[in-house]
């Protein structure tokens, strides 16, 4: 498998998983909301606007990597997400918490197995830096485009 098909099929598969995962957080945005609060992060203040803003950032930020649009903007996003996403999981596993992930599905759960979502959000983690270097040196290898103004003649 060529270069460019990799990153084509890793774009695809975190675009799915971020549309997939805005979904069930874009209908329940009050349950999504106790998550977030269940993991003891953010102030108070934060917490309904977070509920509310995340799941459509995840949902733009899939369409943008499935459509191949705004790639670099998208792909560092999604990075920047995921290891954010990452690091409070292993911040509340390092605290002792065990909270349901929320990441795919807002229905109520007395505990989270905190090893497994540490496990597969650290695959995702993966996942989306692989796809950024393989982004970046696809855009490295690519012919840049000729600073010249338009219209003028070159040698």
């Amino acid at each position: 498998m060529s270069e460019r098909h990799l990153l084509c099929l890793l774009r695809l598969v975190l675009g799915g998983v971020f549309i997939y995962a805005s979904w069930d957080k874009l209908l329940h945005p009050a349950d999504f909301a106790e998550i977030i609060r269940a993991y003891r992060i953010l102030p108070a203040v934060l917490v309904n606007p977070a509920a509310i803003v995340l799941p459509w950032l995840e949902l733009v930020l899939g369409v943008l990597l499935v459509a191949n649009r705004w790639a670099d903007g998208a792909l560092l996003l999604a990075d920047l997400l995921l290891v954010t996403f990452w690091s409070a999981l292993a911040f509340n596993y390092a605290r002792g918490l065990n909270v349901h992930c929320g990441c795919f599905s807002t229905k109520a759960v007395a505990e989270g197995d905190m090893g497994w979502y540490l496990i597969r959000d650290g695959a995702f983690v993966l996942l989306g830096l692989a796809a950024m270097f393989l982004h970046l040196r696809a855009a490295r290898r690519s012919p840049q485009p000729d600073s010249a103004p338009a219209g003028a003649l070159t040698a």
